[in-house]
This record gives structure tokens, sequence and C-alpha cells, in this order.
């Protein structure tokens, strides 16, 4: 089983910009120095505790001062952008990362984004699934292109433009053949959007904030739309995000990872479930569909979402997991604030160097880095 790094980074709104952005990029600096085997980035135009406005810019600081690691957009708003825009800046990202790409896909889920440019009242949705379609196209056809799917607001072509012999019309493709793998992050449980990506050969990434009982359900779903393309899944192709803090000690995980009032692990989920609320989607938190809104405090998200202790205590919190879910190709660090940096960095490094190989150990898998 991998190990893998994502943070939609929730900092504090009076902490300064410049350093968060340096926290940030050092967390996946050090997640490259500990063999994790890719770092997904969230981005989000108008949130000033998310504080990345574009993953794909933020990870290019990154290409020269990790090695190994694969460096992946958790996601790239895809209904924000014009398509030729992305597929374009993708392909070369890949190039300067040398393949080292990952393009995690959203149609963006922040309201206040798609007001700020203008498309509040448009069905994102839909804006999404034409523009992944018009990425592939640009990435499988040559010029003159000619893409104008029926219903696809994008059209993309150089009837009137193109002088091939002087290199003008001619769109990027990726370094990777026959392109960078796809991930699109699952939040609901009983996804039905997770089927079409088995369809499509993206692959899943079960959210950090989803109830644990419910992934099954969003493998299920995936193993089905794969079937439906007459395809078998494979389990490497899952990854499972959980937040997670590792200590020395048991009562230090507890405090810092728990209890707290200033936890960074509070702080998130109290960000989280205040947006999950205002923007009526408290259902990712649920124990069941008809679960009262009210049940789903601040302590409850907290006590469901979070896993802390020292090593033993997490290992065996994880082959709990591993138990009820089932296999699974990766399992996914959610990163955190540096609220303690000395505490942060060492639950990443207990992570990388003492659970994993423990819970590989006890389930008979290998381990397995992007260098491999």
């Amino acid at each position: 089983m991998r190990l893998g790094y994502f943070t939609m980074p929730v900092h504090p709104m009076d902490r300064d910009w410049s350093q968060t952005l340096r926290e940030d990029r050092e967390a996946i600096i050090l997640a490259d120095k500990l063999g994790f085997y890719d770092a997904f980035v969230g981005e989000h135009l108008t949130d000033a505790c998310e504080n990345i406005t574009n993953s794909m810019m933020f990870q290019a600081t990154l290409i020269h001062d990790t090695k190994t690691i694969k460096l992946a957009t958790g996601t790239t708003n895809l209904a924000q952008m014009h398509p030729v825009v992305i597929a374009v800046n993708a392909a070369m990202f890949d190039h300067l990362s040398q393949g080292r790409f990952v393009m995690g896909v959203s149609p963006g889920a922040l309201t206040s984004d798609s007001e700020a440019i203008g498309i509040l009242d448009e069905d994102r949705n839909k804006i999404f699934a034409e523009a992944i379609d018009v990425i592939l196209a640009v990435w499988e056809r040559n010029p003159p292109y000619d893409i104008d799917f029926p219903g696809n607001r994008f059209k993309v072509g150089f009837a009137r433009t193109a002088a091939l012999e002087l290199g003008v019309g001619i769109l990027a493709k990726p370094f990777q053949k026959p392109r960078p793998e796809i991930v699109g992050t699952v939040v609901a449980p009983f996804s039905p959007g997770v089927v079409l990506m088995g369809k499509r050969d993206f692959h899943p990434l079960s959210a950090n904030f989803l109830l644990s009982k419910h992934l099954k359900s969003q493998w299920a779903n995936y193993a089905k739309g794969k079937a439906e393309a007459g395809v078998k899944a494979d389990i490497a192709d899952w990854r499972v995000a959980r937040t997670i803090f590792v200590a020395d000690d048991d009562k230090v995980a507890k405090r810092y990872g728990h209890d707290d009032a200033k936890s960074p692990y509070r702080f998130y989920f109290e960000q989280m479930r205040a947006k999950m609320k205002r923007g009526n989607r408290l259902y990712v938190f649920k124990s069941y569909k008809e679960q009262p809104d009210d049940e789903i405090t601040d302590d409850y998200v907290v006590d469901n979402c979070v896993t802390f202790g020292s090593v033993n205590k997490v290992v065996d919190e994880i082959l709990k997991l591993h138990e009820e879910t089932g296999d699974f190709g990766e399992l996914v660090y959610a990163g955190l604030d540096w609220a303690d940096p000395t505490l942060a960095k060492r639950s990443m490094q207990l992570m990388a160097e003492e659970v994993m190989p423990r819970v590989n150990a006890a389930i008979g898998k290998p381990v397995k880095t992007a260098a491999e």
C-alpha cells in the first residue's frame, strides 16, 4: 500500500500568506524526502483560509525542490477556466516535471469562486463534463483539431488562423503517453459520479472527511463503472484519504490531534463543518441519510474524522479501517496547518517510517514509492 499526501490548506486567517505558502511547500518537500508517493494540493480563488489559488502554479514551484514524489493538482477546478488553457498548461507541467504529474479534477465546489467569475447560476457539473471531454480531445487529436461535440459550449479549431509551417495552431501534448493519470476526489456517500469515473478510467480519491463506513460504497460504484466499460477495476487505483496525527506519546497525540481548542485538527473540521453546513452539504459527515443536522456538531465531526495516537494506536486504527473497507492502493495522509511545526513534521516522519511499514507488514503488501 502506497502512502500519499493531500492538503487543502486551511490556515487561520490571521496568519501571513507568504508564511503559510512557504509552510505548505515545506510539507511537500518533507513528504518527498520521506518517500511519499504523491502529493495533492487543493485550490480556491476566494477563501482566505485555503490559501492556494492555483494548485498547478503552486506545484510548479516544487518540481526542482523534489526528486521522486508525483505532484498532483487536488484539484484543478475545470469549470473556472477554458479547457484549452488547462490542457496546454497541464501538458507543459508534465514536461517540466518529466512525468511526475497527476491531474486531479473537479468542477469547483466553492460558490463564492463561482460568483466571482460569473458562473454561480450555471450548471458547473455540466461545464466540468464538457471541459474534460475537450481536454482529452486536445491531447488525443492533431491539427486542425475540429473539436465540436454536440451540446458542448467549447469549440476548438484553427480553420482561420493556423500556419502549421510556423508552428501556429498547434496545441501541446503531455509528456506521459497517452496522458497523465486523472484523479477525481469523491466526497458523497454512495456517489453516483464515481460510476462515471470508472467508465472514463479516471481514478478515485475518497475524501478525508468522509466517514469510513461509506468507503466501500464508493469502491463498489467505481468497480461498477469499470465493469460497464468492460474492464476489471484495479484496487491499486483507489486512494483513501484520512486525517491522521501520529506522536511519540498518546497524551500529546490526544491533545494536539483532538482536545486542544487550538488544535489544527479541530480548527480544520470546524471550518469544514461550517462550510458544508452553509452549502447544505452536511450529508458528507452523516452516519446515515436521515441523521438530523443538529447531531453533526464540531465534536461529532472531530470524533469521527480524526485518527490520532502513538504509532501502535494509529497502526491498529488503520488495520481496523482496512478490515472494514477492504484493500485499497494508497492511504493518503491529510496535511493541515502547522500550528506546532515540530509535532507536524514528526507526525509525517512517524507515518512514513513507522506506521506504514508496520501496516504493510500486517497486510502483506510491499511498500511502493514514486521512484518505483
